[in-house]
């Protein structure tokens, strides 16, 4: 390959070769990365003025790629954290042409060299446990739709999945029996396994028995008018009837990964330690569960309550263990 290549085999191969054979990736990141190549490759043809089947790999200069994130957040409007996500794509594709063209691979360092901005991290909206019963005490109880969406509800509550691992469930990933669970299949290529609660198991039973014709163990589990339901379709759906509860002051609008972010903060206030959330959520790395413990606010207020000064006027606490010789010491025997 040289510069005066054409540039649609490059991205044919990067796509298909690579990011879906080598790295394995799943279709809803693949669809991120085929977003910012079409926004990239529509950038690159209207700043040399042709068609975008005429490009060459040597078209894809670094200043362009700067002029392309300049383009990106102040004529496209797009947040830092976008810009950044666009960004780590194009390092990506820019690694992937270092390998294969020696002619670009100064061009592929001073990309590679291109740093991410610095982002306030996005604010992680939950839903508190009284919001979510009255929920679901408000959801509709007649019609198979009603089955369906109190049913998905409550799995997502009752799992922290993804919009995208709810669609991708299959009769055959769920065990109805003793002990409920499901396998979800997550980022990365990896499955995890989830305990289901009763009700949310009895429900999921109810749901496959209303199917007709009977579902097959490769029959979608959440559907519409016979088709499996899309993330989109699942957002839809979970805005139907949760956007009671957006609140304006904090700017929450309840979406499916806020029923992912109850769980996880819900699982941390019932004192579940944090490598099982990490677990339980599919995290790859404990850093992205340890955010929970900052915004659990309960928790924070129990931690101000048990260090308030002797004599305080607020309400009664709970003792200290160190307070009382014979819980001390039994507390000690525990360890």
């Amino acid at each position: 390959m040289s510069a005066t290549q054409p540039l649609g085999p490059l991205m044919h191969s990067f796509f298909a070769d690579h990011l879906i054979t080598v790295k394995g990736l799943q279709p809803a990141s693949v669809r991120s990365y085929r977003d910012t190549m079409r926004l990239l490759l529509r950038f690159v043809a209207a700043d040399k003025g042709t068609k975008i089947t005429k490009l060459d790999v040597g078209d894809l200069t670094f200043e362009r790629m700067v002029g392309f994130l300049r383009h990106l957040e102040h004529d496209r409007g797009n947040h830092t954290r976008t810009r950044n996500q666009r960004l780590a794509a194009l390092h990506t594709l820019f690694d992937y042409i270092a390998g294969r063209d020696p002619e670009m691979l100064a061009v592929c360092q001073r990309v590679a060299a291109i740093p991410t901005k610095r982002a306030a991290p996005a604010e992680t909206h939950f839903l508190e446990r009284d919001e979510v019963e009255s929920l679901l005490r408000g959801l509709p109880r007649d019609g198979r739709l009603a089955l369906r969406d109190r049913t998905l509800l409550l799995f997502l509550y009752n799992t922290g999945a993804r919009a995208q691992e709810a669609a991708d469930v299959r009769v055959e990933h769920l065990d109805l029996g003793k002990r409920p669970l499901v396998r979800l299949h997550g980022k990365g290529d990896k499955w995890r396994t989830c305990p289901l609660w009763r009700q949310t198991a009895e429900l999921l039973g109810s749901l496959l028995e209303s199917f007709r014709p009977p579902p097959t163990p490769q029959s979608a589990v959440f559907t519409a008018r016979g088709q499996a339901l899309t993330r989109f379709g699942i957002y839809k759906i979970v805005r139907r009837h949760a956007a009671g509860l957006d609140d304006a002051r904090t700017d929450r609008r309840v979406s499916p990964h806020t029923f992912r972010h109850t769980a996880a903060v819900h699982l941390l206030e019932a004192g579940v330690e944090v490598n099982v959330i990490r677990g339980w959520l599919g995290h790859a790395d404990l850093t992205t569960t340890n955010r929970y413990a900052e915004i659990n606010t309960r928790a924070k207020v129990e931690a101000l309550r048990a260090t308030e000064p002797p004599g305080s006027s607020a309400g009664p606490r709970t003792r200290p263990v160190w307070q009382s010789d014979e819980s001390l010491l039994n507390w000690l025997d525990s360890l």
